[in-house]
């Protein structure tokens, strides 16, 4: 389910697996376990993405840089990224809970026009939790997020726009990083044949991610947990995770 997970969190996945085959290793071991059977993730270079900011239009200030993030749907964090077919390139438009690092809202098509990210945006609004809480919606410059007719459309819907002030990567390291996990630890990069495999395939994965896989920075438990539970799971902020790496 989790590929190229880290030892330590394999260790959690199997726990129960463990106790009841009567197994007891640590993570030396199975991490020279897996070693010796050629099991260990091996470092993937990857491709970075180039925003189009190169525009005219209107950037907003960034209004998480200096902000505690305290709670769930304070703030949501959009990014695009590719991903190679059999037919070519697609691109998938993520939305995600800088708290709980939810995935909230996504969109995969062929082209990088604005519906992608709309769509997105649609399906993070419909699928609010909390629909009293005003929603920061943060994102790099892209010409996607920041053309008129996509900050219409988010606003109208109760949004208050952010962007990064810079090319710092670190301004929209939360969004950045959940793509980069959805395509290399769960496989998606260059595995489907066509478009509809390939939506299936991230509907599978999104849906894997938010209600299994575990998180360090929110305590080994999983974004949905945290989501829905803001009121009562105290977590580090978001500001001081920045912070910490």
């Amino acid at each position: 389910m989790f590929p190229r997970s880290g030892t330590k969190k394999l260790l959690i996945y199997l726990r129960d697996f463990m106790e009841i085959t009567g197994i007891k290793i640590g993570r030396n071991s199975l991490s020279n376990l897996l070693r010796s059977n050629g099991l260990l993730v091996k470092r993937t270079q990857r491709a970075y993405r180039t925003t189009d900011s190169n525009h005219s239009f209107k950037k907003s200030p960034n209004l998480i840089k200096d902000s505690p993030i305290t709670h769930s749907e304070q703030a949501i964090a959009g990014d695009i990224t590719y991903i190679k077919t059999d037919d070519g390139y697609a691109y998938l438009a993520l939305l995600t809970d800088l708290y709980s690092k939810k995935i909230v809202g996504y969109c995969v098509t062929d082209n990088m026009r604005v519906d992608l990210t709309k769509e997105a945006l649609k399906m993070a609004h419909k699928n609010r939790m909390f629909p009293e809480v005003e929603t920061i919606h943060h994102s790099d410059r892209g010409i996607q997020y920041c053309c008129p007719d996509y900050k219409q459309f988010a606003v109208k819907l109760g949004f208050k726009m952010s962007n990064t002030t810079q090319y710092d990567p670190y301004e929209n390291a939360v969004a950045e990083r959940v793509n980069e996990t959805l395509k290399y630890e769960f496989g998606l990069r260059g595995t489907a044949v066509n478009l509809e495999e390939l939506q299936k395939a991230v509907a599978q994965a999104v849906w894997i991610y938010n209600n299994k896989r575990v998180h360090w920075s929110l305590g080994l438990k999983t974004p949905q947990e945290v989501h829905q539970n803001y009121d009562s799971l105290k977590y580090k902020s978001y500001s001081k995770l920045k912070k910490s790496g």
